[in-house]
């Protein structure tokens, strides 16, 4: 599907393609469809209004979402305190073996969105997912000692604005004092994340990617990552954030909420990418 969006140049319709396809507006149009029934088959016309607006009810529930996501996505665990501790000292021995030699680990951090212009700063800022990734890869940098990097530009759905690389490299030396190492500010979405950052950082020397995204994503990033890093040495590590369940009591979970809404379009977008390539 990707090389067909490609090959009629229809990229920068890829957002609208996907709203088009994910919940609510199939099932507006169906419960439009039923309408229209209705004057010829009333009681066609009625279940399939019916089931529209159980349907539009649900995919706004938490509780969808906690069901089909380990239906539609494969989850990777975390980066536990054993590992983290491992890869503190590869680190510690690179360092001591061979301290004028790049790194050849690098924690990658992808882009999660980016708001052109926030007024209460005055400047461009990043979302609140963006944030909270690059947040994680610094943390995971301080604990290991390896390198930062992010990759993010302008997204096919965004109008001309800051990069997202770029807002993510000025806070993290100016808010968390922590320099980005790598910088791909040109990359529109995942594919392109994977296929601009990975020269540059087997530029440097890197040779394992730890893949900072968070945990909805990584199944998605981390095949298109690796897809791209097939004819290198480059191995793929994933590093997913953003796991903590909510614990709301399992009558809210049924009930609709702008949160559960979003997370059954999360879990719905990542499964049509990855099932259309996208």
């Amino acid at each position: 599907m990707h090389s067909l969006i490609s090959l009629l140049g229809i990229e920068t319709w890829k957002p609208v393609l996907t709203a088009l396809l994910l919940p609510p507006v199939p099932l507006l149009l169906t419960v439009l469809v039923g309408a229209r029934l209705m004057l010829v088959r009333r009681g066609w016309g009625w279940l399939l209004v019916l089931l529209s607006v159980a349907g539009l009810w649900l995919t706004a529930c938490a509780g969808l979402a906690r069901l089909i996501e380990p239906l539609l996505l494969t989850a990777s665990p975390p980066l536990g305190s054993d590992r983290i501790a491992a890869l503190r000292a590869e680190g510690r021995s690179a360092t001591s073996a061979s301290p004028t030699i790049g790194s050849p680990v690098a924690i990658l951090v992808l882009g999660g969105g980016v708001e052109p212009y926030a007024p209460e700063y005055g400047m461009s800022n990043l979302s609140s997912h963006s944030l909270e990734s690059l947040r994680y890869g610094l943390w995971l940098s301080r604990e290991t000692g390896w390198p930062v990097g992010f990759s993010g530009g302008t997204g096919w759905a965004n109008q001309a604005g800051a990069a997202e690389a770029e807002v993510a490299a000025r806070i993290a030396a100016q808010e968390f004092g922590h320099p980005l190492r790598w910088v791909e500010a040109e990359s529109r979405d995942t594919r392109e994340n994977a296929s601009r950052s990975l020269p540059l950082l087997q530029a440097s020397g890197v040779r394992h990617v730890l893949l900072v995204t968070r945990g909805w994503h990584m199944q998605r990033a981390k095949a298109l990552f690796e897809a791209a890093a097939a004819d290198s040495d480059i191995r793929i590590e994933a590093a997913p954030m953003a796991l903590a369940t909510r614990t709301d009591i399992p009558q809210l979970s049924w009930l609709p909420t702008s949160a559960g809404f979003q997370r059954v379009r999360l879990v719905l977008h990542e499964w049509l990418g990855w099932k259309l390539g996208a």
